[in-house]
């Protein structure tokens, strides 16, 4: 059979079954077995086995289930409490100040746990009930709040970045800082948004009347809720950029962080210890099963030389390098609809990367485009998993169209970012260059 014949079946029944509603996981994998049982015969299989557990067994992978941990002991510790009083003393007189504020958090929530889940729920249970008493906008507070969220995947350290490292070898250390200035840039084109259209419409993020605001004082002394955070930042991220840990060591340093500041807030309990480690437990176990059957597939399609042939077919199209990029990023933004970011990535990059490298663009780059582009798919409709999220704790005057509404702006404040790190690389590789990382 030739190769890209082989390349059509395997993509296109892994789309089908997908599209039945089957697990991403068992689809790759049972297709990689029975792709390798027809070719190879049952002394096939032991490729399937070797190359799960060799990818499996990667260090770097040691990170992904710690920075899980650690986000979720601090979704207990009280501290985005601490934090939302400090942006609604100091942010509370602007025109949509608490939700720049809102969104601040999550950055900050982003740059402490890597994942977006722990900041969306968080904050939608903290900030969605505090604007909404005080007359925002149901459709710009959950925006935000979704928006705001995914952040966690695009600001390091980042779950996701640890994944495409481990499939690219591409340092995590350098992704790292790689999506530190696109993620600044992000949150700053959020806050932006906010604040140009509250300041024309001021009904949608009324500022808190000049009786009720703090003092200086007050608003000096609940700064103390931030020490915390930021020393956890710090030291997470100091520690890696300093090239004094590896990612994975400084997420074992970030988790005795997180287990300090649950003590110090006094929420180390039995049960939130093994609450967290239970879902520590299901959510690792979920991402690891995508990657055995997402490396078993993927090996099984380069092994047949269907990896070469689409290779071969894509450069040899002689089309200019800078429409492939935006025909892969245009691919990502649709399969962002519908599958799972870790699912997109192990799908796609073993066959874009190569490509990527061929044409000349660097890997490390192309992964920060991803990142993004897989932090549109937590808030695209109709499958993102912050809109989910949202739909789970808002009150039920807010509809799902509502959401769905609501996240509009903000994706579009992500294609300019993904536009303008496209246009000027030096957004995404500047930093990494500057430092020496591991």
């Amino acid at each position: 059979m030739e190769p890209w014949v082989l390349a059509v079946i395997l993509f296109g029944a892994l789309m089908l079954f997908i599209a039945f509603g089957l697990p991403i996981a068992f689809t790759m994998g049972g297709l990689a077995t029975f792709f390798t049982l027809w070719f190879w015969g049952l002394k096939g299989t032991y490729m399937i086995v070797t190359t799960s557990f060799g990818e499996l067994t990667h260090f770097v992978l040691i990170a992904v289930p710690l920075y899980i941990y650690m986000g979720i002991i601090l979704e207990k510790t009280g501290m985005a409490d601490d934090l939302y009083e400090t942006v609604y003393r100091w942010f509370g007189g602007i025109k949509g100040g608490l939700a720049i504020g809102t969104v601040i958090i999550c950055a900050l929530f982003a740059a402490m746990v890597g994942t977006s889940s722990a900041a969306t729920v968080t904050m939608g249970l903290i900030a969605l009930p505090s604007m909404l008493k005080r007359g925002y906008s149901k459709v710009l507070v959950t925006g935000a709040i979704s928006a705001g969220g995914a952040l966690g995947i695009l600001i390091p350290p980042s779950v996701i970045m640890v994944l495409y490292s481990s499939v690219t070898e591409v340092s995590v250390g350098k992704m790292y800082a790689g999506g530190m200035i696109p993620g600044i840039l992000l949150s700053l084109l959020f806050i932006a948004y906010i604040y140009i259209r509250c300041a024309i419409n001021p009904n949608l993020g009324p500022p808190i009347p000049k009786e009720r605001r703090f003092t200086l004082i007050e608003k000096v002394v609940c700064l103390k809720g931030v020490i915390f955070p930021l020393v956890l930042i710090v030291i997470v991220l100091g520690t890696i950029y300093a090239g004094i840990c590896t990612p994975t060591e400084s997420a074992g340093i970030g988790c005795i962080g997180s287990l300090i500041c649950c003590a110090i807030n006094k929420r180390l309990t039995w049960a939130n210890l093994k609450s967290s480690a239970l879902r520590t437990i299901h959510l690792n176990s979920i991402v690891m099963w995508i990657m055995v059957g997402a490396v078993a597939f993927s090996h099984a399609f380069i092994v047949s030389g269907a990896g070469d042939a689409v290779k071969e077919a894509v450069v040899g199209l002689q089309l200019n390098r800078w429409i492939i990029l935006w025909i892969t990023q245009i691919i990502f933004m649709i399969l962002g609809c519908f599958i799972d970011p870790a699912g997109i990535m192990m799908i796609c990059c073993p066959v874009f990367v190569p490509i990527i490298i061929a044409l000349g663009f660097d890997p490390l780059w192309f992964g920060i485009l991803f990142t993004i582009n897989m932090e549109m798919a937590y808030i695209t409709p109709p499958f993102g998993y912050n809109l989910f999220y949202m739909r789970a704790i808002v009150p039920p005057e807010i509809s799902m169209g509502d959401i769905y509404r609501s996240i509009v702006p903000f994706l579009f404040c992500q294609v300019v970012c993904l536009a303008l790190v496209i246009i000027f690389p030096e957004l995404a590789l500047w930093f990494p260059n500057k430092l020496i990382v591991k």
